[in-house]
């Protein structure tokens, strides 16, 4: 029976979840800054509550990235820490194909879906990536990446869902198309852990990296100003739908 324990600390939000075969323990958390004081207490709680010592796990699953740096440092270190000391193997996984997976389970599993993960980069730029999910498994379309929003190609596919939290903060910036607000829960990443695992894609605790696909973390002021002159000549929407319910 598959043990698991999975985090996310890429967003505002912190998601942590222990798994044991089809049972699930799960809590969310204020996330940012107070994640760092949190995670562990909060992860040796929801243990507990499972009855899991942690040596019990099969792997430790975290959000490797792209998010906020110092979320994905606290996830890391954390994940590193609790495995070294257990020794156990440590399952990064991307956020923005958890993102995508998210999505899916939001929508009941379709046979097949597209999915353009989006999460905010900040500094008026998104994280993105496209995947499609067919025959039981997600195919990444297009690489990760940092781009504004104008700047984002969205797939033709029929079946096409963007996925994340930058439809508030970007609104009509973004590609027109289906929407649904996706966090990279640990949900997600249960849900992703045990083809990764197969795969090949568990690490010893000093391999597991952090996952940045952009080295600069804050604006100057220069273009912090220019920034909210773009913003001003493009206003959030109003309103955002959720995509319609499957007949």
């Amino acid at each position: 029976m598959s043990r698991w324990l999975a985090f996310d600390t890429s967003t505002d939000v912190l998601s942590l979840a222990v798994a044991q075969g089809e049972q699930t323990w799960a809590q969310t958390l204020p996330g940012g800054a107070q994640a760092s004081a949190t995670l562990i207490p909060s992860v040796l709680d929801l243990l507990a509550q499972a009855d899991m010592p942690l040596a019990s796990l099969d792997a430790i699953v975290f959000g490797r990235g792209p998010g906020s740096f110092t979320g994905l440092r606290t996830a890391c270190s954390v994940a590193q820490g609790l495995a070294l000391g257990a020794q156990l193997p440590v399952l990064p996984v991307d956020t923005l194909l958890a993102v995508a997976e998210e999505a899916r389970l939001l929508i009941g599993s379709p046979d097949t879906l597209t999915v353009l993960a989006m999460l905010d980069a900040r500094m008026d730029e998104i994280y993105t990536a496209t995947y499609r999910w067919a025959a039981g498994a997600w195919t990444e379309l297009s690489p990760l990446q940092v781009c504004s929003p104008e700047r984002i190609l969205a797939p033709t596919d029929a079946d096409l869902l963007m996925a994340g939290n930058v439809f508030d903060a970007y609104g009509e910036r973004l590609p027109a198309g289906q929407r649904m607000q996706a966090l990279p829960t640990a949900r997600a990443l249960l849900s992703l852990a045990p083809a990764l695992w197969a795969s090949g894609q568990a690490v010893i605790a000093d391999e597991a990296m952090p996952l940045y696909i952009r080295d600069k973390v804050a604006q100057t002021t220069a273009e912090r100003e220019a920034q909210k002159a773009q913003a001003a000549l493009h206003p959030p929407a109003a309103a955002l739908h959720p995509p319609a319910a499957a007949a």
